[in-house]
């Protein structure tokens, strides 16, 4: 990124807003990508060990966890083209995602395809992957994974400037987890996009969540600024 988060936190609120909304941040502010290659290392093999139940999922599901070990390598390096398509020695994550779609491993490769998209600047192809990632909802690192995989889809709508939509995917990310890496982060983003579009009330309801409701989070720190601002065009 050509700014750093914080920059961004220290920054006048009013210029988070005009510029903040022309870029999107990843699930979480801080440590976000290392977050997902840990969490995707937890689902890559508990999903490989429930898929031993179904036997003719097995050999797919070690071809699958085989395949994803260089695409996240190449993720970690920063290397997202590379890790979104692969080269002759190793399958990227549209690949694994399309050959093996129906094992775990496969599941995930279409959000980290997304994320690949997403940072590759290529928008829709973002939501095409992210939607059609299936969310795992039986243990804690899926539900976050899946509450982070509905906000990145938000953060593609609003780089295509289609707010509208981009908004209602940060509420439904908001509430989809309750839990204080991803909550507050959409619920400012919410925000943000409200206030864009005119929706002050909206947006102060948002931001006052963030203070009450997540007073340790990253995000009330200045939730102040923002309130204050909002309250001041009602």
């Amino acid at each position: 990124m050509a700014e750093t988060n914080k920059n961004r936190r220290t920054q006048d609120p009013e210029l988070v807003i005009e510029q903040g909304l022309g870029r999107f941040e990843l699930f979480i502010e801080r440590n976000g990508k290392a977050m997902l290659i840990a969490l995707g290392a937890i689902i890559v093999l508990v999903g490989g060990y429930f898929s031993y139940k179904y036997l003719y999922l097995a050999p797919r599901a070690e071809k699958a966890s085989a395949a994803m070990f260089e695409a996240q390598h190449q993720f970690e390096r920063d290397s997202f083209a590379l890790a979104l398509n692969g080269n002759a020695s190793f399958d990227g994550f549209q690949t694994i995602a399309d050959e093996y779609g129906n094992t775990p491993q496969g599941n995930l490769a279409n959000h980290y395809a997304g994320l690949c998209h997403l940072y590759l600047g290529e928008y829709q192809k973002a939501i095409d992957a992210f939607e059609a990632y299936d969310a795992v909802t039986d243990n804690a690192a899926g539900t976050m994974i899946a509450a982070q995989n509905i906000g990145l889809t938000g953060d593609a709508y609003v780089e295509l400037g289609r707010l509208e939509e981009g908004v209602k995917y940060y509420e439904r990310a908001a509430a989809y987890s309750d839990n204080l890496a991803t909550a507050p982060v959409y619920l400012r983003k919410a925000g943000l996009v409200n206030e864009k579009l005119g929706n002050l009330q909206k947006a102060l309801e948002q931001y006052e969540t963030v203070r009450n409701d997540y007073p340790r989070s990253m995000q009330a720190r200045d939730i102040e600024k923002f309130i204050a601002r909002v309250q001041q065009q009602l």
